[in-house]
C-alpha cells in the first residue's frame, strides 16, 4: 500500500468523525436556541387576592390589613426566581449568559421590590419613627439588596430565598393574634413616603427611555435655587442621548419595573382602601394602575426599535416613556392629595 491510499483511508474514517462533531454542535446551537426563546418570556400579572389567599392559613386571615401587600410582595420575589428558566441574572453559560432582555427585566423588578421592602421595614410595620422595627423585616430588606448577580458562594437566589422566608415569617405573624408586634399601618403618611420612592423611579425610568432619541436638555440641577450649590459644575445644557446597545436594555428594565409595580399597587389599593376614600384619592390610584398596564401590551416587533418621534420607524421607548411619564405625573397628584386632601 502506498502513502496515497494510506491517506486515503485516513481521511475517510476521518469523515463520521468529524461529521459527529458538526452534528453535535449544531444540536447543542438549536437546543440553546429553543431554551432562549422559551425562557425569554414574561410572566403574567397575577391576581394579588389570590396571592394573599395562597399564603396564609384562612381566607379570613387573606382580608386583614397588610396582608395583600406581604403576600404580593412574597409572590413578586417567588416569580423572579421560579420563571421559565429560573433567576437568569447571574448564570455563567449558556443560554443565560447569551440573554440581556430578561436578566434586565429581572433587575427592573427586583427594584421594586427592594423598594417596597424598605418602606415596609421603615414606614408601614412601624407606628412612629421611635418605634421598634421589625425584626422579619429587619433581615428580608437587607438580603434583597444583595447583589443580583453572585453566581456562587453566596449564590443570589440562596440569598433572596432567605429574604422570602423572613417576608413569610412576619407574613404568618401578622395573621396570628398571639403575635401583636407584627403589625401593619394603613396611613396617608406611610403611603405617600412610598409613593415618593415610586415617583423617583418613574422619573428616572421616563428620562432613560426618552433619552433614546437623544435631547438637549437645560440644566435645572439646582432648581433655579440662587443660593444653592452642587459638588462639581456642568453645561448649561446638556445633550443625552442612550447607546444603542442599550435601548433594549433600558425598555425591559422599564417593563419588569411596571410589572411589579402594578401589581403592589393593585395590593395597596386593597390594603389602603379607606385611607384612599377617604382622601378621595381611590379613582387616582386607579388611573395609575390602567396607565401602567398600557406598560404590559405584548410587543410585536422582534426587536426594540429606535426610530426618531415622527419618523416612518416606531420608537417602542418613546412609547413606553410616554406611559410611565402619564402615570408619574398621576403618582405626583396622588401624593397631593394624600397630604392635603
Amino acid at each position: 500500500m502506498n502513502d496515497e491510499d494510506a491517506g486515503g483511508m485516513d481521511l475517510e474514517r476521518s469523515h463520521p468523525l468529524r461529521n459527529g462533531v458538526l452534528a453535535t454542535v449544531g444540536l447543542l446551537a438549536v437546543i440553546i436556541m429553543v431554551l432562549m426563546f422559551f425562557w425569554d418570556d414574561e410572566p403574567p400579572l397575577f391576581d394579588v387576592r389570590a396571592a394573599a389567599r395562597n399564603h396564609v392559613t384562612s381566607a379570613e386571615d387573606a382580608g386583614m390589613t397588610g396582608v395583600t401587600t406581604a403576600a404580593t410582595l412574597v409572590q413578586v420575589a417567588e416569580t423572579l426566581l421560579e420563571k421559565r428558566g429560573g433567576y437568569l441574572s447571574n448564570d455563567r453559560l449558556p443560554p443565560g449568559v447569551l440573554m440581556d432582555n430578561m436578566p434586565n427585566w429581572e433587575f427592573g423588578a427586583l427594584t421594586q421590590v427592594r423598594d417596597l421592602a424598605k418602606a415596609l421595614r421603615n414606614d408601614f410595620s412601624r407606628s412612629q419613627t421611635q418605634s421598634s422595627e421589625d425584626i422579619d423585616l429587619s433581615i428580608a430588606e437587607p438580603q434583597f439588596n444583595f447583589d443580583n448577580s453572585s453566581w456562587i458562594l453566596p449564590s443570589t437566589e440562596g440569598e433572596y430565598r432567605k429574604a422570602i422566608t423572613a417576608l413569610q415569617r412576619y407574613l404568618n405573624r401578622l395573621v396570628d393574634d398571639n403575635h401583636e408586634d407584627a403589625q401593619f399601618y394603613a396611613r396617608a403618611d406611610n403611603l405617600a413616603d412610598w409613593l415618593a420612592i415610586v415617583e423617583k423611579r418613574l422619573g428616572s425610568l421616563s428620562q432613560r427611555l426618552s433619552a433614546s432619541v437623544g435631547v438637549s436638555r437645560v440644566n435645572i440641577d439646582l432648581g433655579g435655587e440662587s443660593s444653592g450649590g452642587q459638588s462639581k459644575p456642568r453645561a448649561a445644557q446638556m445633550e443625552v442621548k442612550t447607546p444603542w446597545t442599550r435601548l433594549d436594555d433600558e425598555f425591559y428594565e422599564a417593563r419588569g419595573a411596571t410589572w411589579a409595580l402594578i401589581q403592589f399597587l393593585r395590593a395597596i389599593e386593597i390594603d389602603c382602601r379607606s385611607v384612599l376614600e377617604k382622601k378621595n384619592a381611590l379613582v387616582s390610584l386607579q388611573q395609575i394602575i390602567r396607565e401602567l398596564e398600557s406598560t404590559q401590551d405584548t410587543v410585536w416587533s422582534p426587536m426594540i426599535l429606535n426610530g426618531t418621534g415622527f419618523g416612518y420607524v416606531a420608537n417602542h421607548s418613546l412609547v413606553m416613556a410616554s406611559f410611565i411619564s402619564r402615570a408619574n405625573a398621576a403618582v405626583i397628584d396622588l401624593r397631593n392629595l394624600l397630604s392635603n386632601g
